[in-house]
This record gives structure tokens, sequence and C-alpha cells, in this order.
């Protein structure tokens, strides 16, 4: 059975070489597996026949069987026309109607023959019609045997090419009638039994064919439960791995370098939460384990300062750190906090980005093999080959998300090595690395992850969250305006900036329409300046170059500027205190996590500080609610669930997120909570029992795995 479920999808009869390019260039569609894993995404209920004078404009899906008495062509521009058939089954006449393939229908249907239809019925000049139908021939369709007909998506590309979900349909049954064999069992039935989850093969063929309505969700619950079940099962063999081969270096000292900084540089006392997650990072520090660590905080509840106290036991202990943020002007902040916090401690700090060149670059270079340089902030820039440290012992990596991890893979390279005693980057003597130790790793985030996509998406890290803001801050005012009335919006800002606040005022920039962003940008900054000469603005955006960006970045920064016209590029990382109001104009365009990225530059003095949602009267009902959740709470993990319930999971394929999660076609995140503790909870009982992964008992199980992996990486290793 497995073997032809690996056959080539053109030998499936009604496919062949055109529609095998279409179903492989469009859905993924190679195989006959792969067409039984691509499910339908609705099912209507085909067991009522209607007649076509019990038709409504306000009824669903309904089915009319008749024949066609004649057709219309309206040609509705030179190249395009309308095709309109009349349609009756003897108690009325309603119409067909078609905007794109009129010509196909023409001469697909014939006038006379007996069809079923099947479609939305509408009203259009006091006569009922219905838009591109399905019209199957009555003398070879039993409508008796429809009960649940399946729906499959499509794109443009397919339809054009003759293929709808009607042509999935027929080629799905197609392939069902030809496996009279049951499809093979992937998971045991110790698991299966108790959790009463059908078998397989009852599964698939009802997520396709259903009876009704209850089998199709109790099908869907066992397909959701199989697809969460071996991401976790990957996940946690991963991590299982890892702790079995590798070992971090072992941090066991609190010395001189931690001690001055906590004692004479801490700029304000640790939260509990800090002091709590400082715990839980020494804990693993001096484990032996390699520390592979989630730091979740929304923006300003110091994830910067527990990184750093982190790096400075790394120090103490005789290795290096390193800090590695997505894009510049983040890292060239992460230098700036990290010296400010330092002071004028004797702990080197350098950057190393695309813009550090020649000379500068040679000396961060020659510290690094030296040991002289003992914290490496910077970008990718830092896993480029020519960059060797002489003891790399910890890895921060903020905003973890934007970085594949392909990338991060390269900094085990630059891992210490079994070596003879050297001298010491301090006076401490480390312990000398031996084989399977790798760097320690904190990776930062401040976009609250759910839990349930947390479990998914970093299964294999431990998770610390920083959930309390530092004493003395207010939370940020947030108010919704409209874009017609900014009268009100500007006396708002003259007000604060008179009383000496900054702000920022943010565009969106979004890719595929960068070039409307752009000149909006500009009008905007135009239209800004118009209604306040008296203030001086700053303007920065993506296609500026590094320099001119900097430069006018510093000018807000120093207070020289009083407002700064930006698009996101200020999502994260600027940092300036006297900054009270940050306004979003076109907010309606963002999502909400970058909503709240946005919203978190501000608030982070003494002052109160405001945000402002700027949109047009007209807005979607999705956007409303993302609007209102804004308004209504600053808790960044309540709005990253609502988010997630928003806007999906998104893509969890591939080494860009965590490089463990395989295809969802069914599963999903956002909805399934309750099906991904109960996969993970089943997974966690197998490692536990099978650490190893050589049991009998789970062969099928592993069997299963290793069919789904996609490569051969470990990728649990770096995190």
């Amino acid at each position: 059975m497995t073997d032809i479920l690996q056959q080539d999808i053109m030998y499936l009869p009604g496919v062949g070489p055109q529609r095998k390019k279409l179903l492989a260039q469009e859905l993924g569609i190679e195989t006959f597996g792969d067409l039984l894993e691509y499910y339908p995404y609705k099912h209507v209920d085909r067991s009522k026949v209607y007649h076509v004078s019990e038709l409504t404009g306000d009824m669903p899906f309904v089915q009319v069987v008749g024949h066609i008495l004649s057709f219309e062509t309206f040609e509705q521009s030179p190249r395009k026309e309308r095709v309109v058939a009349h349609f009756t089954d003897g108690t009325g006449i309603m119409d067909l109607v078609w905007f794109k393939y009129g010509k196909t229908a023409k001469t697909k249907y014939k006038i006379g023959t007996d069809y079923v239809l099947f479609g939305r019925p509408a009203v259009y000049k006091n006569r009922i019609q219905v838009a591109h139908p399905d019209l199957d021939d009555a003398s070879t369709l039993d409508t008796s045997a429809i009960v649940m007909q399946p729906y499959y998506n499509t794109t443009d590309k397919m339809k054009k090419g003759g293929m709808t979900s009607r042509t999935i349909e027929r080629l799905t049954k197609t392939l069902l009638e030809k496996l009279r064999d049951p499809l093979p069992e992937t998971i045991p039935d110790f698991i299966t039994g108790p959790r009463h989850l059908m078998p397989r093969d009852e599964a698939i063929r009802a997520l396709h064919y259903p009876r009704d309505a209850k089998q199709l969700e109790r099908a869907r619950v066992r397909m959701k439960f199989e697809e969460l079940f071996f991401v976790q099962l990957n996940i946690l063999r991963y991590a299982s791995d890892q702790r079995r081969k590798y070992s971090g270096f072992v941090f066991n000292r609190i010395g001189a370098t931690f001690n001055e900084f906590f004692f004479r540089n801490l700029p304000f006392p640790l939260t509990g939460a800090q002091k709590r997650v400082m715990h839980e990072i020494r804990a693993d520090l001096g484990s032996g384990r390699q520390m592979n660590r989630l730091l979740q905080g929304d923006v300003g509840s110091g994830k910067t300062l527990v990184a750093l106290m982190t790096m400075l036991i790394a120090i103490d202990n005789g290795y290096q750190a390193c800090i590695m943020a997505p894009t510049e002007i983040l890292a060239e902040q992460h230098l700036q906090t990290i010296r400010d916090f330092l002071h004028d401690m004797p702990v080197r700090v350098e950057l190393l980005t695309g813009i550090v060149k020649g000379k500068r670059r040679r000396e961060v270079l020659e510290g690094l093999q030296s040991g002289e340089v003992h914290i490496l902030v910077g970008t990718h820039a830092i896993i480029e080959d020519n960059v060797e440290f002489h003891r790399l012992g910890l890895a921060v990596i903020d905003e973890q998300h934007r970085f594949g991890v392909a990338q991060r893979a390269k900094l085990w390279q630059k891992a210490p090595q079994p070596t003879t005693p050297t001298q010491p980057t301090t006076p401490t003597q480390p312990t000398q690395p031996t084989k399977n130790q790798l760097p320690h790793v904190l990776v930062m985030t401040a976009t609250p992850i759910p839990r349930t996509l947390a479990m998914t998406l970093y299964g294999d890290l431990d998770v610390s969250v920083i959930d309390e803001l530092p004493p003395g801050r207010k939370p940020i005012r947030t108010t919704h305006v409209f874009d017609a009335r900014t009268t009100t919006l500007y006396e708002g800002i003259r007000r604060q900036i008179r009383e000496g606040r900054q702000v920022y005022c943010v565009f969106p920039l979004i890719e595929e329409s960068e070039k409307i962003d752009l000149k909006n940008l500009e009008d905007g900054y135009e239209t800004l300046r118009q209604a306040f000469p008296e203030f001086r603005l700053s303007k920065v955006h993506g296609r500026m170059k590094p320099q001119e960006k900097e430069q006018e970045m510093q000018r807000f920064v120093s207070g020289e500027t009083q407002m700064l016209v930006a698009t996101t590029v200020i999502e994260v990382g600027v940092n300036v205190p006297n900054a009270s109001v940050m306004i979003i104009f076109e907010a309606q365009r963002f999502g909400l996590s970058q909503l709240h990225q946005l919203r978190g530059r501000v608030g982070r003095g003494a002052d109160q500080s405001f945000c402002i949602l700027v949109t047009p009267y007209k807005l979607g009902e999705d956007t409303r609610k993302r609007i209102d959740i804004m308004c209504e709470t600053n808790d960044g993990f309540r709005i990253a669930e609502a988010d997630l319930k928003l806007r999906g999971p998104g893509d969890l394929e591939g080494t860009q997120q965590s490089g463990m999660a395989f295809d969802l076609k069914i599963a999903n995140i956002a909805t399934d909570g309750q099906l991904v503790q109960m996969a993970r909870d089943e997974a966690q009982k197998i490692i536990d029992d099978d650490p190893a992964c050589q049991s009998q008992r789970y062969a099928l199980l592993w069997r299963r795995l290793g069919e789904l992996r996609k490569s051969n990486i470990n990728w649990g290793v770096i995190s």
C-alpha cells in the first residue's frame, strides 16, 4: 500500500502530464499520497433537490435538476463577455451566468440535456440566477448518493487550465476507489484506543466523503492529532538527543566582573521577574547541559539587562559572548545600551556589522581571536567565515524569528575546541572544553508568543518570561482617531512637544507597494512639516543609506529634532526615553504584533506616554477588532493570543521558524490548543520511555517520523 501512495500522480486516471505539472506547481501534489492529504476546506450538504419555484436569493447552496433552454452572450468589453444560460426544471426559469470561461461553458453544456445544477442562488432584476454553477450530467450522477460534497481550494492558474474544485474531487474519488486495501496505520492502537481516535483509513476517507457532520468532526480530530503528535515527537526527540549527546560549558563562578556591575552599575533594582529569570539561567549555566532558553518579555521589560548579566557570568568564567541582532540599527542600539550599563568597567565591547570596515574591522577581528574582545555585538556578520572567537561560550540571539536556523548553525563552528591550556581571557582560568560541548544559547524576543505556538515553534527551548515592567513605568494610553479629525490630534502633539517631549510618526512600508508607500511617507512628512513649522523634523526609511539614516536618528536621539517621521525601521531597537507619543498612520495596515512593537518605542521614561492609531472611517471587521484590542490592553500575551486567532500561525514549515515543524495541512495552532497539549503529552511519554528511539514497541512511530523528516540535520542542537 505504501508503494502505491508513492506513485507519480501523472498515472492516476484523469491526470496526465499537463495536469501533473499544474498540481505540482500550484498545490505541491506529486504523488497519490499527496492528493489523499490535500483535504477539502469545506463540505456542503447535497441531500436535498429543490425546485426552481422554491428558490429565494437568501438561500445557501442548492441543488436543482433541469435542462438548458438557450444561451445568450453579452459583450462586457472588447476582450470580455458575459454568457447567460436560461435553465428550467418545469416549475420556473432561472439564469446561469459565467463572467469568465463563458465560451467553454457554451461548448461543454448542451441545450436540452438534463443536468444536476449546484450553486448559490441570488436575485438579479427580479429573476433567480446562479453565477459559475456546477453542472453534472444527470444521467451519470446519483443525487441520492451525495450527502456531503467536498470543496477544495484551487488557484487562478488551475482554473484557467480547467481544473476546479470539482476536478480535484473527481480525482480524489478515483484514487479512493483504486485503494481497495485499508491505508496503513501510523499510530499504534495503544495511543489511538485510549484517546478514542478513529483508524487512519476511516479518517482519511471520511475527510473527503463523510456520511454526516459527526463523522467528519471525528475524522478531523484524528488527523489533526496525528499532525500535531509527529511535530511534538520530532521536537522532543531532538531535545532528548541534544541532552544525551551534547553538554554545555560549566559556568559555576560568579566573579568580580558580575559583582562589580551588580553592586556598582545596576541602574535600578531588578524586578521579581528578572530575579526569577536570572535564577533559571544560572541553574542552566552551572548544570553542565547546554542552555537553550527562550527569554520572552514585553518591550521595556529589561531583557537586555538580563542578557548582559548572563554575558558577564560567561566572562567571569573565562569565555566570550556575542549578541546577534536582525538589523544594524538594533545592533548599534544594543552596543550603546551595553556600554551605557557598563560605564567604565574593563570589559571590551565591540560592534561587527556591514558598516564596520577596513582598519576598524581588522582590530575587532584580531581582538576576538586574542580574547581581548569580551562581548561582540553584531548582525549576521558575526557568522561570516573569517570571524574567529578565542573562546565563545554564550550566544544571545535577539528577535530570533528573523534568523534562519541554518545561519545560527554556523555559530557552533566558532565554539572553542579541546586544546592544550592557553592564556585565559580574564584572570579566571576557564575549564577546558571537551568534545561535544557547545556554547549556551539565550534567545530573546519582545514578541510574546502564545503557549500553544511556543510549544510548537520553540518546543525544544526552556521558556523564561519577564512579565513585570520596571518600577515607575506608567501604562501607555492608546486611542483610535479617524484621519478626518487630525486637527485635534495636532493640538495634542503641539502640547506634548511644548512640554519638552518628542513624537514618533510612523507610516507603513509594505514591500509589495513600496513606491506608493514611500510617496505616502514623503507626502506625510511634507504635511507634518507644514502643520508644525515651529518644530524640527527628522525622516527615516529603509531605502536611505545607513549613514544618512544614522545621522537622522542621532538628531532625534539627541533632541535636536522634536518629531521623527519614519517607516517601521523603528519597530525594534530605538530607545528614546524622552519620546512620549507614537502616532501610527494607516494603522489598519499593520498586524497586531507590529502595532504592539511600535507602541513599545514610547513609555520608556517616567512620563505618561500615548499611542495614537490613525485610520480611515471605513474598516473591516477583523481590522476593527485589532484596533479595539490595542486600545483595551497593553498585555503583550493577550495581544499575541488575539493575533494568532485573527491571523493564524503562519508558515511553521522549514528552517525559517524552527526547523522542526512539518506542514500542517489540517491542524491549526490557534484553535487546536487542547489537541496540541494532548499530542505533546503522548509524545513526552514515548520519549521518556524510549529516549534512544530504538524500542521495537515504538518502531511504527520512528519509521513514520523518518518518512516525515525533511532533513538529517539535528536542528535541535541549535535551538
